[in-house]
């Protein structure tokens, strides 16, 4: 048979598939464990970015409020309302950040302890696929 990138027949001295006592579940566990890592880090990582938002403008609401000579400490009304007013906000970026570093962490410890159980490739018959292969030369 030639050698080149159109459709070949099935090989029926090849598996297509795993036998059952080859499957594992860790195939499966790896590939639920590797976007849940990158959508962990990136959840953390926009959680942290919302967090200095935050601080960045309760310090600018605070340093406006105090030029009069009044106290963001006050016991007043409105010094409650300008240490409150992100108040919601700071907590969702914290549960979210709490929440995406442990789905992170889980999915990071699942890849690292299935690392190296990745089944048998049975596609590959070990040829080498250049150029001249793909194009028809």
């Amino acid at each position: 048979m030639e050698d080149n990138a159109a459709w070949q027949p099935i090989d029926n001295k090849r598996p297509e598939t795993l036998a059952p006592a080859e499957h594992s579940p860790a195939p499966t566990l790896s590939r639920i464990a590797r976007p849940a890592l990158i959508a962990g880090i990136t959840i953390a990582l926009v959680c942290l970015a919302l967090l200095m938002i935050v601080f960045a403008l309760d310090s600018f609401n605070a340093t406006v409020y105090s030029v009069n000579g009044k106290d963001i400490q006050d016991a007043t009304e409105e010094a409650r309302e300008i240490r409150d007013s992100y108040a919601g906000t700071r907590f969702g970026a914290v549960v979210g950040l709490v929440a995406a570093a442990v789905v992170a962490l889980a999915s990071g410890a699942a890849l690292f302890l299935n690392r190296g159980k990745t089944p048998r490739n049975t596609d590959d018959d070990g040829e080498d696929v250049d150029l001249d292969d793909l194009t028809g030369r």
